[in-house]
């Protein structure tokens, strides 16, 4: 079981409710961008293994050579600075997956010395072909897969998970997008060998009556604010993925 945090304070609820391990990253709110080498250091002493995000903008998953040059940097400083591990992807304009880039990512991850997991994250819901992706990935030698199986929420994509799961042997395929503590025996019985929640809560709001947005126009005052990771989230999904287990 894996949860998604932004910080040091996230990483040890998840620690204390029992998660496995966390993805890092920042912008949680803009599906995640890669965080500081600083927040990566912080994190990764609460004690679990640390996934960091390297995604170095929001939008689509199609990056220029620039950008994946700054991605590989990404990779290389995340893991220098505690991370267990990487979450990267990258796609061509037609859906395919960018072989090129992302052997260069992975390349940065396998040269920085030191033992590191390789996950393609959730670009390949944007593929053209989900399955054929996570065929490539296999081939990639990638450690795993982070899927909602196309699907707005992983348990719509159900099937293409299970079809997913059959395309890409020895790659462990990871269900997120949505998922809620009572979503993990449907996914389970579709073939996945974990699960993804961010588990978070929107922070109260700690303003004066003065508001000015900061963010996307139109944004209210209480979506103009950050997530936190909800203890009680964290603890039923340990519960339900114990409860598969068993």
């Amino acid at each position: 079981m894996e949860i998604a945090v932004t910080g040091p304070a996230g990483a040890r609820v998840a620690r204390d409710h029992g998660a496995d391990r966390v993805e890092l990253c920042s912008a949680l709110e803009l599906g995640g961008l890669t965080p500081s080498a600083a927040s990566v250091e912080t994190v990764a002493a609460v004690g679990l293994p640390v996934h960091v995000l390297v995604r170095c903008r929001p939008g689509d998953f199609v990056h220029e050579d620039e950008e994946v040059a700054l991605m590989a940097a990404e990779v290389r400083s995340v893991l220098a600075s505690g991370a267990a591990g990487v979450v990267v992807g990258a796609l061509t304009a037609d859906g395919s997956l960018d072989l090129p880039a992302m052997a260069r990512l992975a390349d940065a991850a396998r040269s920085s010395g030191r033992p590191a997991e390789i996950t393609l994250h959730r670009a390949i819901d944007q593929s053209a072909d989900p399955v054929a992706t996570a065929a490539l990935a296999a081939e990639l030698g990638l450690t795993r897969i982070l899927t909602s199986g196309g699907a707005p929420t992983a348990v719509d994509g159900l099937a293409t998970l299970a079809a997913v799961a059959a395309a890409a042997p020895g790659v462990e395929v990871m269900a997120g997008a949505g998922v809620r503590p009572t979503d993990v025996p449907r996914l389970a019985g579709a073939g996945v060998a974990a699960v993804h929640l961010s588990a978070k809560r929107r922070a109260p709001t700690r303003r004066g009556a003065a508001w000015v947005p900061m963010g996307a126009a139109g944004t209210s005052a209480e979506q103009d604010t950050h997530f936190l990771t909800d203890p009680e989230t964290v603890a039923a999904a340990r519960a339900a993925v114990d409860a598969v287990l068993r």
